[in-house]
């Protein structure tokens, strides 16, 4: 890495700059977010695969990953959050054209990485079963899955650099180079898979081995990427900086999405928790669902990262005007988006079923139960997701933990618990209320964009309406 801490943009980040600021809105969102798009799109189906091959091992193996992924994703939100808020830091300073304050902020963000990541792992690793008792997680998920949730631990450590690493990209335009790593690290880690399970008869061990060796590939990019001299988005020892002005705004922004993200995975967990009453396949079958509702949520969170990133660039330049219309072309992609996806898995629906639960029947009528409802919220979502886009961009990160938490305390966890004791709907109440928790949390979003919006243009002296 470099030992300076350089102030200076490459010709293509001054170029992309410029574009971000200057050319037509349309333009700008989708050369941003279509690749984002993509990429979110292809992380899921790298978690489609990964489920599917833990079917080939067992139904219970499905359950088994589909359980403690969630926790593992409740802990991730703390490299995810602290992710979102410091690159939404950065891409400000990017617009603003303080260059220093970019490098010292990249710096900064990684070391913040690392002393969390080694200090999970120092906490959690020697007392694995005991967490995932105080988790309530099934004993039968205990027994199989303590090792791949050790391993998991590891790949996670190693995901908080690279998403970092990957929302730098982003506040830089370089969408497209996150599109094509991406694709080394799928394609690294489904052929490490199958050879591991098909070929050597692995367990889910090998699940989360192969997804710590396709990590550590793309850390390695990010170590190649980083390392070039006289780049303010460059990591320097130098650059690194706990002092309040650089820390302290990050991290304003990032402990609201790091709640957020923890309380909502935590959520899905009490969730899944509470559907094991029904039997332990419904947890593999919601969690199936959940994956193919992903077809459509995954883009529209591309869109909504690559918006938020669009905005909070031109607000750091001083044209809220222009990040207002971001805002408004994330929202129109993403409600179309939606509507297709919807129709789509719904006339796919028992093909893309049967590719989970293979010949056993009932597990496949389970998943179709689950999503008819689920999908549902496919276009709510994709208000939800503009709307979010919004208010990372403006930094209204408390607003974003308040529209999250309603969603999994308010309108998912509460109904859920109200279906089992008052109705008799079995294991379909696992998908009237992810139903009940999209639709709601949409019109929720939908709300408050609308008064958020009114705040800004009476703060800005603007009209959402203008061109």
């Amino acid at each position: 890495m470099t030992t300076a801490a350089p102030a200076a943009l490459s010709k293509k980040d001054s170029q992309f700059r410029s574009f971000a600021l200057e050319d037509n809105m349309w333009r700008v969102v989708c050369y941003v977010g279509t690749p984002l798009a993509l990429y979110q799109s292809l992380t899921q189906l790298f978690k489609i695969a990964d489920t599917m091959i833990a079917a080939h091992i067992s139904s219970n193996a499905v359950s088994a990953v589909a359980y403690l992924s969630q926790i593992n994703m409740m802990l991730s939100a703390i490299g995810t959050g602290l992710a979102v808020g410091g690159s939404l830091k950065v891409s400000e300073a990017y617009g603003a054209g303080d260059y220093a304050l970019v490098n010292r902020r990249v710096s900064s963000l990684f070391a913040l990485c690392a002393i969390l990541g080694f200090g999970i792992l120092a906490v959690l690793v020697p007392f694995t079963p005991q967490f995932l008792r105080f988790a309530k997680t099934p004993e039968t998920f205990i027994a199989e899955g303590s090792r791949y949730f050790i391993l998991e631990l590891f790949a996670m450590v190693i995901s908080f650099f690279n998403n970092v690493y990957i929302a730098i990209e982003r506040a830089r335009g370089n969408s497209r180079r996150i599109l094509y790593l991406n694709l080394m690290v799928i394609a690294s880690k489904l052929f490490l898979t199958a050879l591991f399970v098909y070929g050597m008869n692995g367990t889910i061990n090998s699940i989360a081995l192969s997804t710590i060796i396709s990590q550590t590939l793309l850390l390695a990019a990010a170590w190649i990427n980083l390392s070039q001299k006289g780049n303010a988005f460059s990591f320097s020892l130098s650059g690194i900086s706990f002092r309040k002005e650089t820390i302290l705004p990050m991290l304003h922004l990032s402990f609201p999405v790091i709640i957020e993200k923890m309380a909502f995975s935590f959520g899905k967990v009490i969730v899944n928790s509470m559907s094991t009453i029904y039997s332990a396949l419904t947890v593999g079958a919601l969690g199936i669902s959940n994956n193919i509702g992903g077809f459509s949520s995954c883009p529209q969170n591309g869109f909504q990262e690559g918006c938020s990133a669009v905005i909070s660039q031109n607000l750091g330049a001083g044209n809220p005007r222009r990040a207002l219309q971001a805002f408004k072309c994330a929202l129109v992609i993403n409600t179309g988006i939606g509507a297709a996806l919807m129709f789509l898995t719904y006339f796919f629906l028992p093909q893309l079923s049967h590719l989970f639960a293979g010949s056993d029947y009932e597990f496949q009528d389970m998943i179709m139960q689950i999503y008819r409802f689920e999908g549902l919220g496919c276009i709510p979502l994709g208000v939800h997701a503009a709307v979010m886009g919004l208010l990372y961009g403006f930094g209204k990160t408390k607003i974003t933990l308040l529209i999250n938490f309603s969603r999994v305390f308010l309108f998912r966890i509460p109904v859920l618990w109200f279906l089992q004791h008052f109705t008799t709907l079995g294991s379909t109440s696992a998908g009237v209320v992810m139903a009940v928790s999209n639709i709601a949390t949409g019109v929720l979003s939908f709300g408050i964009a609308v008064w958020e919006i009114r705040k800004i243009c009476r703060e800005y002296q603007i009209s959402f309406f203008e061109k």
